[in-house]
Formats: structure tokens, C-alpha cells, sequence
């Protein structure tokens, strides 16, 4: 059986489940887009291609591999998109929770079945239906839960709002001991630099008391004046609206001093490294253009 254990994003790291890019199929129509930065770039005809994800997603396993992660890979779907594994599911203490995905995605979580099934039955939680929440919309911080998500009343409409506040109150019901705030997202169906899809687009905690933030990624000044008083001011690096777009606040923590980072964000991993990381650069530009990244391709299952 596998003993789960998350309780915050960067705890040093034994075993995740990898997406994989192998099979992912052809080029999505315009109509079946899931967010703008894809759209975008199925319109300018640069929407990436397998071949290159492939060797992309391999780069990202070698490190986990250098540092002696388990790593858990999806069974195969055939002309099916299964990288990033952080919506369909995720780990907060021991408890496993599969999302309520998009429709068209719910064969993600089928194939990561066998994963599931090595897990005591009575740790694994299926949300009601009507609770919507994605793993990239949860981030755990000790005693804190961080929730993405959109309050604005035309939130059905909306695509790219993926985590409902039935979502944050099933989190808050499940974890009463812990502190669950949540965050009002910016969201956009048409430009990708006005979107944070989800938390993680526009936040994340690295080290053990630092953070990467966008501030114009929060709709509400206060949620952004809560995380600057919750790190300090001089423990965020703050991100520019392009360097947002490019999903540099999306890198992925293997420990507390060890993280992996897209190899062209420049200023971030000069800042990390000045800090006393050690910064693990892989190519992933390719995969960024459906907008996510690391850690949307990841779904951590043990953490020291």
C-alpha cells in the first residue's frame, strides 16, 4: 500500500505520478480548447507538437530519477492529452481527492487507476458533484491550505474557473483543523496574460519561507496583502504579467533547497540560486503553451 503524505509543497519528495506526453494526438480544434493559451496558439499554428513534449517530459523524469523519486506514469490512452496530471486528482496529508474534471478529461483519471488502487480504499475521497476543484487551485503550506478560485457570478460561464466555493467549503469541511483561505482569481477565456487558470499560475511557495507572486493575478488587493504578510515582502519574487504568461510562478519543489525550473527564466533562477537553491533548468517552453507547467505535470503523493 502506499503510505500517502503530503503536507506542504516543497517537503523533500519520494513519489508523484508523472503525465506523460506519449499519444497525446493531434492538434485540438479551436472549439475544443480548454483555455486561451492554447487557443492562442492553435489560431498562430504553434500549438506544440509530441515529438517535442516527449523529449520535454523525459528531461523532467531524468530529475526526478537523479534524486530518487518513485515515479508513477498514467497507463496509455490513445490521441488522449495526460500531462498534467495535477487536475485530476491531489494529496493533502493522507488523504488522495479526485477532481471533478471537465467531462471531456475524465478518462485522465481512469488511467492513473492503478495508482489509486495501491492506496487504503478509506483515503481516497470523490468529491459531490457539485463541488468542482483542481489539484493546481490547492496549495499546502503546513497548517495552511490555499485555495484558487473565481467568485464572480458569471463563474459557469467561465472555462477557465475550474475550483467552485463548494470546492473550498468541501476542504474546509474535510480539514477542520486546518486554515483554508481562499483566493478570488483573475479569469479570462480569451487572453492567456490576463488568466491566472489556476493558483499555481500566479503563486507558489518555494524554500521553506519564500514565495513567487503576481500580484495582478489576485482580483482582490487584499488576498495579494495576505500572502505579503503571511512570507514578507522580502521573501516573494514578484513576476511581471509576460514572465506570468510564460508560467514562471509554475516550477516544481523536489526538497526545500532543490527545485525545477523552466531553463529560460533567467531572472527567477538567478534569484533562486541567490538564494541558496539549487535550480535544476529543463527545457519545457513547448508544453507551457497549454498553459501549464511543472508543477501542473505533477501530483505528489509522499513528501517527507
Amino acid at each position: 500500500m502506499l503510505e500517502l503524505k503530503v503536507n506542504n509543497e516543497t517537503s523533500r519528495l519520494r513519489a508523484v505520478v508523472l503525465g506523460t506526453a506519449v499519444n497525446n494526438g493531434p492538434t485540438p480544434s479551436v472549439d475544443e480548447a480548454y483555455d486561451p493559451k492554447s487557443l492562442e496558439h492553435i489560431l498562430a499554428g504553434t500549438y506544440p507538437l509530441e515529438k517535442d513534449m516527449v523529449i520535454e517530459m523525459e528531461a523532467f523524469n531524468k530529475v526526478l530519477q537523479k534524486y530518487d523519486v518513485t515515479v508513477f506514469r498514467p497507463e496509455l490512452i490513445e490521441n488522449y492529452n495526460q500531462i498534467f496530471t495535477r487536475d485530476i486528482g491531489f494529496v493533502v496529508d493522507g488523504i488522495f481527492i479526485k477532481s471533478n474534471i471537465l467531462p471531456e478529461r475524465k478518462g485522465e483519471l481512469d488511467a492513473i487507476q492503478y495508482v489509486i488502487d495501491q492506496i487504503d480504499p478509506v483515503k481516497v475521497v470523490r468529491p459531490p458533484e457539485e463541488v468542482h476543484i483542481e489539484g493546481g487551485d490547492v496549495m499546502l503550506w503546513d497548517d495552511h491550505i490555499f485555495i484558487g478560485t473565481y467568485k464572480g457570478s458569471d463563474y459557469a460561464s467561465y472555462i477557465t474557473a475550474r475550483t467552485n466555493l463548494q470546492g473550498v467549503q468541501f476542504i474546509k469541511d474535510l480539514f477542520p483543523n486546518k486554515i483554508v483561505k481562499e483566493f478570488d482569481l483573475v479569469k479570462s477565456k480569451i487572453e492567456a496574460r490576463d488568466n491566472a487558470l489556476h493558483l499555481d499560475c500566479c503563486f507558489q511557495p518555494v524554500g521553506t519561507d519564500k514565495a513567487i507572486i503576481y500580484k495582478n493575478g489576485f482580483r482582490e488587493e487584499a488576498d495579494y496583502i495576505y500572502l505579503m504578510d503571511l512570507f514578507g515582502e522580502e521573501n516573494l519574487f514578484h513576476i511581471t504579467r509576460e514572465e506570468m504568461y510564460k508560467m514562471n510562478s509554475n516550477i516544481f519543489s523536489i526538497d526545500s533547497n532543490v527545485v525545477v525550473s523552466e531553463k529560460n527564466f533567467t531572472r527567477l533562477n538567478n534569484w533562486l540560486r541567490a538564494k541558496g537553491f539549487t535550480v535544476e533548468e529543463i527545457p519545457y517552453a513547448e508544453i507551457s503553451k497549454q498553459e501549464g507547467l511543472l508543477r501542473c505535470s505533477t501530483l505528489p503523493l509522499i513528501r517527507d
